[in-house]
């Protein structure tokens, strides 16, 4: 039975964890409580889905986080295991061992299911999370199970606060936790699956077209990319980014989610969307799309990269990798840690291979301070402007040095080439035996040496004396 009149303070946790907002102090004294800070906790209602959240100290303190779509049954004893071992993993990481787990189970009833009939369902996974806690020496303080608007608590038989019909939820900004988000600035972003919506593609008519539109990019761009001319399509697709970032900062995003991404969805043409994915793809034009992480075009940056996100239709839906981590970066960078988890779990969704959304995944996952990403990329931006500076300063000084000498100047070439270049060789025809070789006059000089002076004798060579010793 849970021991509700110990507090749970949120969310003061240790120094290397990063949560997304730090009030003074927020006292949670029931599971009612509990079942309403989880969205502010998290930044978003999350849907099928299992939270453990760590709790430090004796006030009780929340820490770390996990969270994971609830598994299919067959699946719960394993991943119960690995979830438990993973939380108090990286909690020792951090440098103290959790004193206690919260464990949550949110799913929504499915078409003629209850509620009620959802929270004994996964009342056997609820029971063997708290058994994987607890042979790691760290106890379950409470396991609530959240669905329609209702919540009951595993762990707590006091029929006032938990009944067995369930106690439904505290209506949106009734309760403490709400007031001292709301004063620290936080809102909740809506639920897990509406912002996974926002970064899917789009099913309709226009899947057509965008399909065929991403055909004729990729065989138009990728042999560019392939082949030699792979620096001047990074510059266009790089170029057109920066066009459509304008485009995107000079019409301001709405209030509400659908109606925006709908208007951000028509300011993008299928031919500059498909160019721009296919672009993308290219490692060098990526990192440089990712320098632009901060200043006032954030915004139109992250609702350009959820753009393209929704354009990568199927069978192209590998390629979403490169604007969802793009996206997830520049929500990560903001200070969107919310939308940076989603964002990045689901590029590696759509390539679990892809070794910048597994960083940026791993760092944003580890509490780590993006600024020194930020430092990296600003002085990579630096490095390149100054060679790009050089470079013309270069031209410039051999356009004057030329033009003094009074010698027209041709520009030279990028990258000297190594190949020597000669001119061509004419060989010298032996006339046919039929054609008479014409006679030197006794009196001419010879053909060879100055005139008036006697040939010089060739050297014999030294196979030559070889051969007479």
């Amino acid at each position: 039975m849970a021991d509700h009149d110990e507090s749970a303070s949120s969310p003061h946790s240790p120094a290397t964890d990063r949560d997304p907002w730090a009030p003074e102090h927020v006292t949670l004294r029931s599971p009612a409580e509990l079942a309403d800070a989880l969205p502010y906790l998290l930044g978003y209602h999350p849907n099928d889905s299992v939270v453990l959240m760590a709790l430090y100290g004796e006030d009780r303190r929340f820490g770390g986080r996990l969270r994971l779509g609830i598994p299919a049954p067959d699946d719960w004893p394993d991943v119960s295991d690995q979830l438990a071992e993973t939380l108090v993993t990286a909690c020792l990481k951090r440098g103290a061992r959790p004193d206690g787990i919260v464990v949550y189970l949110c799913q929504d009833p499915a078409d003629g299911e209850t509620s009620a009939a959802v929270m004994e369902r996964l009342r056997p996974f609820a029971q063997r999370l708290r058994i994987a806690c607890g042979a790691l020496d760290v106890p379950v303080i409470d396991a609530l199970c959240l669905s329609d608007g209702r919540f009951w608590s595993y762990c707590c038989s006091d029929l006032r606060c938990c009944p067995p019909e369930g106690a439904p939820m505290a209506l949106p900004g009734t309760t403490v936790m709400a007031a001292a988000a709301t004063y620290a600035g936080v809102r909740v972003r809506g639920t897990l699956r509406e912002m996974e919506a926002r970064l899917s593609p789009r099913a309709g008519h226009w899947a057509d077209g965008q399909r065929r539109a991403l055909d004729a990019a990729t065989a138009r761009l990728v042999p560019r990319f392939l082949g030699g001319d792979h620096e001047a399509a990074r510059q266009e697709t790089v170029d057109l980014a920066e066009r459509l970032f304008e485009r995107f900062h000079a019409t301001p995003a709405g209030a509400d989610g659908i109606e925006s991404d709908t208007r951000d969805d028509a300011l993008l043409t299928e031919d500059e969307a498909a160019t721009l994915v296919i672009g993308l793809q290219d490692r060098v034009a990526r990192d440089r799309a990712a320098e632009w992480m901060e200043g006032p075009r954030t915004q139109a940056v992250l609702r350009l990269w959820r753009a393209l996100a929704r354009r990568c239709v199927p069978p192209y839906t590998e390629h979403a990798a490169a604007p969802l981590t793009l996206a997830g970066w520049v929500a990560w960078s903001s200070g969107e840690q919310a939308e940076a988890r989603v964002a990045l779990g689901r590029a590696l969704t759509a390539d679990p291979d892809y070794l910048f959304a597994r960083l940026l995944h791993h760092a944003c996952n580890e509490g780590l301070d993006p600024e020194t990403l930020r430092d990296c990329l600003r002085q990579e931006r630096a490095e390149r402007a100054e060679r790009a500076e050089r470079a013309d300063r270069a031209v410039c000084e051999a356009a004057r040095a030329a033009a003094e000498e009074g010698t027209p100047h041709e520009p030279q070439p990028s990258a000297p080439s190594t190949a020597k270049t000669a001119a061509p060789r004419t060989r010298r025809r032996k006339p046919s035996n039929n054609t008479p070789r014409p006679k030197r006059p006794a009196d001419a000089p010879p053909t060879s040496g100055p005139a008036g002076k006697p040939r010089p004798r060739r050297q014999p060579t030294r196979r030559a004396a070889r051969d007479r010793q």
